[in-house]
């Protein structure tokens, strides 16, 4: 009998390539999801036997005690995501990022396995030419970083738990999202030909959105020697500023202009460096670079034309 996993969040921009993923690959997947951004991205998942879909609130306990008795697995991608919306909805983010997996991990069985999401922007500000690996301090920096970063003490203090420290996802998605800073980047160097960058030496990680499907399976495969442990997730080539990424665009859009303002801030005041050591020696390699994300988003911005795929 396949396993069945509970996903919760499954119609958000990770989950919408994540289910049908999972879905391919033999398990059964009971979706849940409010909705919130009026998405339509699991209709295709519908023509599987193997699929459940329950339109709720993940922070619900009458929605989550029936969901969470038929399950073997729990990925909660439910999340208020990014710095922006955060600040925007506070106690939305507080309840939702942090109140709801601990509610979960109060109801889960302990045999219940559960693999969880996290930024790695909890390492906040790195130290120059330093990498961040998993047992670097975490300073959050944003309310979005705080809340997963305490998010993921609260899954990892029970037994089978794990975390993935995402870098930040790009690429193409059935619930786009363009306001992620590769996304963004791209859009607008495809629809604006140029873009105004502040503070551009501040440096990140990346990681293409499939890789991050990806790796979930690799740790359901490898449950059992990766338990209780946190593991960044990203292209250990692509630790790069946002003057580096633009230099990376520019190369498959020529006529794509980029300049550094004089004047103003970023929101987002990360900036690090990442380590993706721990994950590699498990055995998991990603497969898609930035250029092959550019030019899948390069194509994917031929389609979609407005603002409506951004959560901010």
């Amino acid at each position: 009998m396949a396993e069945k996993i509970l996903i919760t969040g499954a119609a958000g921009y990770i989950g919408s390539v994540l289910t049908p993923y999972l879905l391919e690959n033999g398990y059964d997947v009971i979706a849940l999801d409010n909705f919130m951004f009026r998405q339509n991205s699991l209709l295709d998942c519908c023509k599987y036997k193997n699929f459940e879909i329950k339109r709720g609130d993940c922070r619900d306990e009458d929605v989550l005690k029936p969901l969470l008795a038929k399950a073997d697995i729990i990925i909660p991608l439910a999340a208020i995501v990014g710095a922006p919306l955060c600040e925007q909805n506070k106690e939305a983010a507080e309840t939702t990022n942090l109140g709801a997996i601990k509610t979960l991990c109060r109801l889960a069985r302990k045999n219940q396995r559960i693999l969880i999401p996290i930024t790695n922007s909890g390492y906040g500000i790195g130290e120059k030419g330093k990498f961040c690996t998993e047992n670097s301090a975490l300073k959050p920096i944003s309310l979005y970083g705080q809340t997963k970063v305490e998010a993921e003490k609260v899954a990892l203090s029970r037994e089978n738990s794990l975390s993935f420290r995402l870098a930040t996802v790009f690429g193409m998605s059935q619930r786009m999202r363009t306001d992620l800073l590769v996304n963004d980047f791209v859009y607008r160097a495809v629809t604006d030909k140029a873009v105004v960058i502040f503070e551009g030496h501040f440096k990140r990680n990346y990681v293409h959105i499939q890789d991050v499907a990806r790796v979930f399976l690799h740790g359901l495969k490898n449950f059992g020697k990766m338990k209780g442990r946190p593991y960044n997730v990203g292209l250990s080539d692509a630790n790069l500023s946002k003057l580096e990424l633009c230099e990376v665009i520019k190369k498959h859009l020529p006529k794509f202009t980029y300049m550094e303002a004089p004047v103003g801030e970023d929101p987002d005041k990360r900036d690090y460096i990442v380590s993706n050591e721990r994950i590699e020696k498990t055995g998991f390699k990603t497969e898609w670079d930035l250029n092959r994300g550019v030019t899948e988003l390069i194509k994917g911005y031929t389609i979609i034309k407005n603002n409506l795929y951004s959560n901010v």
